[in-house]
């Protein structure tokens, strides 16, 4: 059944033979613009004269010597001569009969659930979701301050001296590069509270899995969506839950603006903090106002 299955090239490449076009479609005929399709002559009877008198454009060939090698294998495989031999083949040693695995007996679990429905996970979603809320709100408001610096420039620019409007504009660019920085270093902060309260439900979670299966006597485990059917005696995702919200039902977040405690320890600072993931940046500087002339 798997045989059919396998497609005209594939079975020419295992095998180390082509089946040519005229072969796979013997009834194929041709058809002329602006000439009507006549039935094919028998096979015995002599081609017609126009046909045989008009001339064949001769089939234009690639020089082999322009082919790279490595094109030259992809596009014909390698065939040896009738006449080679190979050399006699290795010989397999016996192996000892080893302990037979034991009878499987398979599980399944839905992770997206136990973490939809854990109050640790919960809190993480909430404290973090907070803490992003408010540096898009400091964002915007340090935006507004780039646009009314720009603006008073612009109105006061016909009253200053070519040094003061630089120094103003200076002034300005040096306020949005700090703050996108600032910016940058509040986010990847955010980041790594986050995957610290996240980890801590994830080493939970392995050896809870691991409990609940051995207490069921399962050996196997699989994700629910690597499964297509199973039964609800398969499932122990509603125990996993409930041994997670026991165990830990919530989780060490670090403070606001604080890097988790290994992180603290270590000689980076906040600035070379990387990030899982790149954090929401800012929307880019307004523009500065070209001089008046």
């Amino acid at each position: 059944m798997m045989r059919s299955c396998l497609p005209a090239a594939l079975v020419a490449a295992l095998f180390g033979f082509a089946v040519p076009a005229s072969a796979q479609n013997p009834n194929q005929d041709f058809f002329v613009p602006g000439q009507q399709q006549q039935q094919r002559p028998p096979a015995a009877t002599a081609p017609r004269p126009a046909q045989a008198t008009r001339p064949q454009p001769a089939p234009q060939q690639v020089p082999q010597q322009q082919m790279a090698p490595d094109q030259e294998e992809q596009q014909a495989p390698v065939q040896l001569s009738p006449r080679v031999q190979l050399p006699p083949p290795p010989t397999l040693p016996d192996l000892q009969r080893g302990p037979s695995p034991p009878a499987s007996v398979l599980g399944v679990i839905g992770v997206p659930d136990i973490m939809r429905a854990s109050t640790a996970a919960q809190q993480i979603e909430k404290t973090i979701g907070e803490r992003r809320e408010k540096l898009n709100e400091d964002a915007q408001k340090e935006q507004a301050a780039w646009r009314d610096m720009q603006q008073a420039l612009a109105n006061d620019r016909s009253k200053l001296s070519p040094d003061q409007i630089r120094a103003r504009e200076r002034e300005l660019q040096d306020r949005i590069t700090k703050a996108q920085r600032d910016f940058r270093e509040r986010g990847a902060i955010i980041q790594q509270a986050a995957q610290y309260g996240l980890a801590q439900i994830e080493r939970t979670l392995v050896g809870l899995i691991q409990r609940v299966a051995e207490s069921r006597g399962m050996n196997i485990v699989l994700h629910r969506q690597q499964v297509a059917l199973n039964v609800n005696e398969f499932d122990i995702t509603a125990e996993t839950i409930d041994e997670l919200n026991k165990v830990l039902p919530s989780v060490v977040i670090p403070p606001d603006g604080a890097l988790p405690p290994e992180m603290a320890a270590a000689p980076s600072g906040p600035a070379q903090a990387q990030p899982a993931a790149a954090p929401a940046k800012p929307a880019a500087a307004p523009a500065a106002a070209p001089p008046k002339k």
